[in-house]
């Protein structure tokens, strides 16, 4: 096996979950991932292409995934055993703060000559901490890493300092030196999503797990293009809103993949994977023109995947006729955040009830598969009575729009949670926005990750609702959504008491947690802490729905084993 020139490696957000008595909580429900964050950043497979395009071997190494999948599994015999010319490692979601920090540590404590290269947008929010930490020797910053973590390999290979590579921040003799954020492209068009390469390189390195981007895509595989970097909206606690990229990133306006690309995408991966494909990002961004131009494009390759399209705001009932003429299978995605308006427009998504209940009534008559719509809990102006509201008028949606269709309308709520993002409107002035921040720092949110419970992990409250109040209203609101959900039979009478049981035994345990969080001892905390959560299975299950809930559509047989041989065997 050739040795790689770069191995990216993809932590858990807290290293040592399988040994810390910890309740991580409803964290993860509305994603495909489990409560550790195993799915690693799309930007892995533009990364590992943009660097074996030019000359570089690239693996990635899902170091979560392997530790969810075997208890046992021996992490540092793993690293020990590789020797690149650098280790990348993400930290792209705050989420990753201990895991991350850990696992770096581990590969520089067994290979103290091998650079450890982080990227990604909380790495990039808070590089000059991030440098700090002796087990990190460069930190590639902004959302386009693919050029400058290139140059940044060559000059590691040449063996000479990154004067010239724009984007990063390093260590020279110890004195921390920071490069112009000057690398950022105008659009999305320079790179490639080309799947392909992550089938290659399972093969090439004769390691498919490790490759593998959540915990149960083996059985429910879904792939995604991505149709931008950077957003025209500026939703308060986004760390990918407009004001969010422009402080971490530079980026002033969005960078857009051109339609016919996006398209292609998609297209190119189907036929390898019989299972849904999302375009990520809303498309109506970049205006109508090029919507549509992705649409037809779109409806030309003739896919019989289901597609799945992401929208930020209702689009009007002429562009959901075209995407029912050009796409015979597909689901919509979208979040409302709130039933209230006026909580709707404080978050950043200023449209009324009319609007959005005009839409759900569109897309289902003509042809919308699924519609998922997304509720969350921890925004300014929310109160406990308010998130009450919310699941009463999910079940006005479902009375009004959920029989005899010829499609399915599924609602989720969820926390804000376990943190603002760095660089969203609420992080940097929480005070106006409502909003009181438990930690700041990097580091600060590294310890919280480490607390007993995801209440404790929380970095904020609000004005309207104190931290107490914003996880028993979660509970209270997971009770009576799944109650609605039965009644209106989104899942059966035996699934909704089977989860009912488990909302009700997180919600005891988090309030026995709080008795033992008041003890003085922190060695008893710690004791009584484990031996409460010993028995509590946690591992891949959902606390606010059933994990299946969110799968969209698929056939029978997912994947065509023909063609992943053919594009295993390819040449690059």
């Amino acid at each position: 096996m050739p040795r790689p020139d770069l191995i990216l490696l993809h932590a858990p957000s807290v290293y040592d979950f399988r040994e810390k008595a910890v309740l991580l909580g409803p964290v993860s429900d509305v994603v495909p991932s489990t409560q550790v964050f195993e799915m690693y950043p799309l930007g892995f497979l533009t990364l590992l292409t943009h660097l074996q395009r030019h000359g570089f071997s690239v693996r990635i190494i899902n170091v979560a995934l392997r530790m969810l999948r075997n208890r046992r599994y021996d992490v540092e015999k793993l690293v020990k055993s590789l020797r690149p010319a650098a280790f990348g490692v993400d930290l792209h979601w705050l989420v990753h703060a201990q895991g991350s920090l850990e696992l770096a540590r581990i590969v520089k404590e067994h290979h103290p000559d091998i650079p450890v290269i982080f990227g990604g947008l909380s790495a990039s929010y808070f590089h000059r901490e991030l440098i700090a930490y002796p087990q990190v020797d460069y930190v590639v910053r902004g959302d386009s890493a693919e050029e400058p973590l290139r140059q940044l390999m060559a000059a590691i290979r040449d063996g000479r300092p990154p004067d010239d590579v724009p984007n990063v921040t390093w260590k020279r003799d110890g004195q921390v030196v920071v490069h112009e954020l000057s690398h950022v492209p105008p659009d999305l068009n320079g790179v490639s999503f080309d799947y392909r390469q992550i089938i290659r390189s399972c093969a090439r390195n004769l390691d498919v797990l490790g490759h593998l981007p959540f915990l149960a895509w083996i059985r429910y595989p879904i792939v995604a293009g991505l149709s931008c970097r950077g957003c025209v909206h500026d939703c308060v606690t986004c760390g990918g809103s407009a004001s969010a990229f422009r402080a971490i990133c530079a980026r002033r306006k969005p960078a857009f993949r051109d339609p016919e690309l996006l398209a292609e995408d998609i297209a190119a991966i189907a036929p390898y994977i019989r299972a849904p494909c999302i375009a990520l990002g809303d498309p109506t961004q970049a205006g109508r023109a090029h919507v549509e131009a992705f649409i037809e494009a779109l409806g030309a390759k003739r896919l019989r995947n289901h597609i799945a399209l992401e929208f930020f705001a209702p689009p009007d009932r002429a562009l959901l006729e075209r995407i029912a003429r050009a796409i015979p299978r597909y689901n919509i995605q979208m979040s409302p955040e709130s039933h209230d308006e006026a909580v709707r427009r404080a978050f950043g998504r200023a449209y009324g009830n009319d609007r959005l209940e005009r839409f759900i009534g569109d897309a289902l008559e003509l042809g919308c598969q699924r519609l998922d719509l997304f509720f969350m809990i921890g925004l300014p102006g929310q109160t406990p009575e308010s998130v009450r509201d919310t699941v009463r008028y999910c079940d006005y949606l479902l009375e009004r729009y959920g029989r005899g269709r010829r499609g399915r309308l599924d609602l989720f709520i969820s926390p804000l949670a376990p943190f603002l993002d760095p660089g969203s409107r609420a992080f940097e002035d929480p005070e106006r926005y409502g909003y009181r921040l438990f930690h700041r720092t990097l580091e600060e949110h590294r310890q919280a990750l480490l607390a007993p419970s995801w209440k404790y992990t929380l970095n904020y409250e609000t004005d309207w609702m104190s931290r107490d109040e914003l996880v028993d209203s979660v509970y209270e609101a997971a009770l009576a959504l799944n109650d609605v959900k039965r009644r209106h039979g989104l899942v059966s009478p035996r699934d909704a008491q089977k989860l009912d049981a488990r909302i009700r035994q997180e919600w005891r345990i988090m309030r026995d947690l709080d008795a033992i969080m008041a003890l003085s001892d922190e060695a008893e905390r710690d004791a009584r802490a484990r031996a409460l959560l010993s028995d509590y299975q946690w591992v891949g299950q959902a606390t606010l729905c059933r994990k299946d809930e969110m799968n969209w559509p698929t056939r029978l047989l997912r994947y065509s084993p023909l063609r992943f041989i053919r594009a295993a065997c390819a040449r690059d």
